[in-house]
């Protein structure tokens, strides 16, 4: 029931990127070893590391048929070091929940881990139902 989306394969800074060449070789070498390893074609969504692009780089991704998608709601959750305590995951995430929030977690964060099942739990008494980019 999962989408995955092409967040390319080196996690380069896209909008230092202005060439086509080197764009489409991020995302189609992702997409390619995606295929290899799952049998599948990659979904077309795409979503720029660290959030970084330029209007460059979004022409580029439309004309190699992809939709770029941000995220609205997103945390610290990263440094695998450094990991948020429960408590200030579920402060961040219960307090900024929006309708329509695309929410950026992190599968490194053993906190997002050890917390999933409850937050989505709660979301839900929220009043928040979940579905995927294809349902928009």
């Amino acid at each position: 029931g999962h989408i995955v989306g092409n967040h390319t394969y080196h996690h380069p800074d896209m909008s230092a990127i202005s060439d086509k060449a080197s764009f489409q070789k991020e995302l189609d070498s992702l997409a390619a070893l995606y295929q290899e390893i799952t049998g599948q074609e990659l979904s077309h969504f795409y979503r720029p590391p660290q959030g970084k692009y330029s209007e460059q780089n979004l022409k580029l991704a439309q004309e190699l048929g992809y939709q770029t998608v941000f995220w609205s709601l997103a945390y610290v959750d990263w440094y695998q070091d450094k990991q948020p305590t429960r408590e200030e995951a579920f402060d961040k995430l219960l307090t900024r929940i929006h309708p329509g929030a695309i929410v950026l977690l992190h599968n490194t964060s053993s906190t997002n881990g050890q917390i999933l099942d409850e937050l989505l739990t709660k979301w839900k008494e929220m009043g928040y139902t979940f579905g995927t980019l294809n349902d928009f």
